[in-house]
């Protein structure tokens, strides 16, 4: 028998509705009143009203990231059709520029251990999947993790919080750890990207995307919410972060991210070597 939320599901769906109904009329004060009912009944934010709030203008940017009640729901929601929204309606192809990437600096790329963070429903392991032998995934989102075994490109998957498994896992050094897409949904990167060195092999690799806006929607910070909900970092901040720990820029890109709304989201892939 399936476990009763800890909240009410018909007065959260209701007054969220109701929020998201004034938020989209452009009555940003009374949304942010609403939400803050909602965040009332679910604390934990299953409905991400914390970012909504950044995102509105209303609220603090979440220095943590987006809730993990949140990015659990959305991912567990939409696993079926994951592929079909983010490929096919989106034009999200990260994964592909990546090993487009990988092989023009490198025609003979090959890595024999692939960490692949924030695996979704293993687009990176299809992407680089002719040049890494052994791949592992790590998903918050249970659903996601399901699809892709059924795929059967990784060899090893784990239902994890990418900085959580970082810190715990014993398993050995990987060649590759790539993480495109997940950045959107981090804020502060210093406990993510002290842990990727730790979890690198000598000359290791780390590639990732992440999204960006311009300099004055930054407003002088590292990162911020955008437009869409979700989070956008600062280039210098990112390569910054990553010289502090050790690892060499091996190439940034501009690039496109996925449309929203039919518009491009401007955003970069990073990859960097253990120094």
């Amino acid at each position: 028998m399936p476990a009763t939320p800890p909240f009410d599901e018909d007065a959260l769906e209701q007054a969220y509705n109701e929020a998201l109904r004034l938020e989209k009329s452009g009555d940003f004060d009374a949304a942010a009143s609403a939400y803050k009912k909602v965040l009332e009944i679910d604390p934990d934010d299953h409905g991400g009203v914390a970012v909504r709030l950044a995102s509105m203008g209303r609220g603090a940017v979440p220095v943590h990231g987006a809730p993990v009640a949140y990015v659990v729901t959305l991912f567990d929601q939409h696993a079926e059709m994951f592929d079909t929204i983010l490929v096919d309606q989106l034009g999200y192809d990260v994964p592909l520029q990546l090993a487009d990437q990988l092989e023009e600096i490198d025609p003979d790329a090959h890595y024999a251990r692939m960490l692949d963070l924030g695996c979704g429903t293993g687009l990176g392991a299809d992407a680089l999947f002719e040049m890494t032998e052994h791949r592992t995934g790590v998903d918050l989102a249970e659903n996601m993790i399901a699809i892709a075994d059924e795929k059967g490109d990784y060899h090893l998957l784990y239902v994890a919080e990418a900085v959580n498994f970082l810190d715990k896992t014993d398993a050995p050094a990987w060649d590759i750890i790539i993480a495109t897409d997940v950045l959107p949904y981090m804020g502060d990167l210093e406990p993510f990207f002290s842990k990727i060195p730790l979890n690198l092999n000598r000359n290791g690799i780390f590639a990732f995307s992440s999204e960006t806006l311009n300099d004055e929607d930054f407003a002088g910070c590292d990162f911020t919410v955008g437009p869409h909900q979700r989070f956008a970092h600062q280039r210098s901040y990112v390569e910054n972060l990553l010289a502090s720990h050790g690892m060499t820029m091996l190439r940034v890109t501009d690039i496109t991210v996925r449309n929203e709304q039919g518009k491009p989201v401007a955003g970069h892939l990073y990859i960097a070597r253990k120094a």
